[in-house]
């Protein structure tokens, strides 16, 4: 799959200069950032990625993503980022798709992030 030119997660930013770095390694700054870069990574289908930066306490043993073309993502909207402390954070979002030519959907999340070892990681959502 070729990179977009507008980063998936709607920062208004190039993806090169958004969530490509941080699907190519590096560490997210916040624990919005990451939210924001495994938005982009369902976008993308970056299943590696969505298990790389989930937590290690939470993360499944396996992800499978809808087959390409099957969803479409329509947007994110980050309604707030709340540090806890220096390693926990949350984040509530609202992300919105459509499975073929279905209604849209939305997924309306408050998400806990921790950091271990200077990196941020998904621990759960409701």
């Amino acid at each position: 799959m070729s990179s977009p030119e507008r980063c998936p997660c709607d920062s208004g930013r190039a993806y090169r200069e958004c969530c490509a770095p941080l699907h190519a390694g590096a560490p997210a700054p916040d624990a919005e950032r990451l939210m924001r870069s495994r938005y982009s990574a369902f976008v993308l289908g970056l299943t590696d990625y969505l298990l790389a930066s989930w937590h290690p306490d939470t993360r499944p043993p396996v992800l499978e993503l809808d087959p390409p073309g099957v969803r479409r993502w329509l947007g994110l909207r980050v309604v707030t980022h709340q540090p806890i402390d220096a390693d926990q954070a949350e984040v509530e979002f609202v992300a919105r798709s459509r499975v073929g030519g279905g209604s849209a959907q939305r997924l309306h999340e408050r998400s806990r992030f921790r950091r271990i070892e200077g990196r941020w990681y998904y621990l759960d959502g409701r």
